[in-house]
């Protein structure tokens, strides 16, 4: 014989309600830990115009626009029909260790949203980037570092760019800078 209540199965109803109190308190529990380890790890976005210092974990960045161009006509492999926009970026490690910056924590943003990686090589003969062409540069306490990089895109006067900056993975921080260079 089936039983067609929880009564029948467990006669006593303090079990009952001792059990479904005990549900209800995983529950609640489960949902403070989520969102505590949610709010510990959400992106902490920081919106700043060009110039303005920004603390992304250990490196403060000072990124300008530094003007754009169409490439070098003498290289054709660097001839495009898009346009180069190019930032100048101050980083300075304020931490006692030595911190990587990576040319990939960098991204531009362009009116439609779509992410523009930086652009490299023989495009331009006066970019000076001193250690940065590969994927890392070291920066050792105290010393700020200037670099340039460019990123190419359908470039318009009225449009508004900003450039992303995200932590390396060595940094391990939730900061993440949201930079106007143009139209702000």
């Amino acid at each position: 014989m089936y039983a067609s209540t929880i009564y029948q199965i467990f006669p006593d109803p303090r079990m009952v309600r001792i059990g479904v109190v005990i549900v209800i308190g995983i529950i609640i529990i489960s949902m403070t830990v989520t969102m505590y380890v949610y709010t510990q790890y959400q992106t902490n976005f920081i919106s700043i115009n060009a110039g303005e210092p920004v603390v992304i974990g250990p490196v403060e960045y000072t990124i300008t626009f530094d003007g754009i161009h169409k490439g070098n006509e003498k290289i054709i492999e660097t001839k495009s029909d898009n346009t180069f926009i190019r930032i100048k970026i101050i980083a300075k490690n304020i931490s006692e260790k030595k911190t990587v910056i990576s040319a990939s924590q960098f991204y531009l943003i362009d009116e439609k949203q779509q992410k523009h990686l930086p652009v490299y090589g023989g495009i331009s003969t006066d970019l000076v980037y001193e250690g940065f062409r590969s994927s890392d540069h070291w920066l050792e306490p105290n010393k700020p570092v200037i670099m340039t990089t460019q990123f190419e895109v359908s470039y318009n006067d009225l449009n508004q760019y900003n450039i992303i900056v995200r932590p390396s993975k060595q940094q391990s921080s939730v900061d993440t800078a949201v930079i106007c260079i143009t139209n702000c």
